[in-house]
Order: structure tokens, then C-alpha cells, then sequence
């Protein structure tokens, strides 16, 4: 098992802290929630039955251990920081940037951050793992336990919301295509 494990955190790790990063947007919180994925991992590896790929079953408890952070986060009436960038540029200031944190910050790009914070948690999740994890309709459907009829539909829904927020931005459209700013 340990070869496994090793192999799995090898592979994975990054992805799964970026994913986790994403959806908690704090860097202390993500590496713990990172931890406690490898725990249940550990936890159910001998039940994995291989209907779906390593990936897929490690994004998809990911997801759950962030949604269970987040509710939690929630109940305590603790502000809510899904794609938060002013408050994660305050916590991120120890260790390396990841290469999307510093895309972040140059301001057109923080600003389609900022719209994507109104589109639904759903929508997010979606956004996330398809342009930002670059993962397949597939994929996303499988970590989602969605259809792949699902994650098209709020694809679309999230691209045609980013959409109309773009549109109430003159010429941020441009920026975010010449990478300028």
C-alpha cells in the first residue's frame, strides 16, 4: 500500500491542492484539506473498485472534503472565500506561487475571478475543472457525479453569465484575449 499511496501523492498532489485551493481559497486550510484527502484515501483505497480512473476518484473526494469544509465554514458564520483574491493575496505571501496565482494578479484577471464569485457554486466547480484543471467533460461529470448533459449544460450557463459580465466591462473582453493589462 505504501508504493501506492507514494505513487498516488506523487502524481496527484499538485493538482489536488490547486483543485482544493480553488474552491477554499486559502493556502493554510487547502494543504490541511489536501491532508485529510490522502487520510480517506488510506481509509477506502482497498473499496476502490476501478469504475471510474484514480483521478476521477480522487478529485470527487476532494470535492467532498472542501464541500464539507465549506459547510462547515458556513454554519460558523465565517465569511464565505470561494475565489476571495484580495483576502487569498493576504495569505499566500509564504512559498511559492502557483503559476495561475500569478496570472491572478494582474487586474483583468482578477476581475473575471471576481465575476466568477457570482456565478453559482456549481458553476464554479465546473469553470474550475474544466478550464482552470483542464479536465475532460468526462472527467468533470465523474468528480461531479453529474451526466455529462449536466456539466455541458452549466458550462454553458457559467461561459453565457461570464458572458453578459464581460459585456458590462468595456474592453476587459480585449484585455483577457491580449493578456495585457
Amino acid at each position: 500500500m505504501k508504493e501506492t499511496f507514494d505513487r498516488l501523492y506523487d502524481e496527484y498532489h499538485t493538482a489536488l491542492f490547486q483543485f482544493i485551493f480553488y474552491m477554499v481559497r486559502n493556502r493554510e486550510s487547502a494543504e490541511d484539506l489536501v491532508q485529510e484527502v490522502y487520510i480517506r484515501v488510506l481509509n477506502a483505497y482497498e473499496s476502490f473498485e476501478g469504475k471510474s480512473s484514480e483521478k476521477t476518484w480522487l478529485y470527487s473526494i476532494a470535492r467532498h472534503v472542501a464541500i464539507d469544509w465549506l459547510r462547515k465554514q458556513s454554519r460558523r458564520n465565517k465569511r464565505f472565500l470561494f475565489f476571495d483574491i484580495k483576502e487569498s493575496e493576504n495569505v499566500l505571501r509564504d512559498g511559492d506561487p502557483l503559476p495561475e496565482e500569478l496570472v491572478a494578479k494582474k487586474e483583468s484577471y482578477r476581475d473575471l475571478y471576481t465575476m466568477m464569485k457570482r456565478c453559482s457554486l456549481d458553476q464554479q466547480q465546473v469553470l474550475v475543472l474544466r478550464y482552470i484543471q483542464s479536465l475532460s467533460i468526462s472527467e468533470t461529470a465523474q468528480i461531479l457525479s453529474w451526466t455529462e448533459s449536466k456539466v455541458k449544460t452549466t458550462q454553458h450557463r457559467a461561459i453565457k453569465e461570464l458572458r453578459k459580465w464581460l459585456d458590462q466591462q468595456p474592453g476587459l473582453e480585449e484585455e483577457l484575449k491580449d493578456g495585457t493589462n
